[in-house]
């Protein structure tokens, strides 16, 4: 069955996309898709988005390098949320760290718990 046809869009026609390193599985970032976006990922193996705060789309890496390769891809019992397993290409977090999750609570504080990418 085709991956677009189970996919269940929101009211804005989006779906959370969740990145994951595929040799770590170390959570990278947590995007949005459209079925354009969706549909230009599935076919060209590299991820694009749909940037909210810009309201278009976003090949990720196009200005920065950081690029994402498709390699594995799936989809939760609901069909509203995606996983898919990339390899990435520096960093995937626009503050140049590797994983946009580089923050970590300890005690009562948020600690930076990762280095910058070179």
């Amino acid at each position: 069955m085709d991956l677009l046809s189970l996919v269940k869009f929101d009211d804005r026609g989006l779906v959370p996309v969740i990145a994951q390193d595929l040799a770590t599985s170390e959570v990278l970032m947590l995007a949005w898709m459209t079925r354009e976006t969706l549909a230009e990922t599935l076919e060209t193996g590299v991820m694009v988005y749909y940037s909210r705060s810009r309201k278009k789309r976003w090949l990720k890496g196009e200005t920065s390098g950081h690029t994402q390769k498709v390699r594995e891809a799936y989809i939760d019992c609901d069909g509203d949320t995606l996983v898919f397993k990339i390899d990435q290409t520096g960093a995937a977090c626009h503050e140049n760290y590797f994983t946009c999750f580089f923050r970590q609570r300890i005690g009562e504080e948020w600690k930076i718990v990762r280095d910058k990418v070179a």
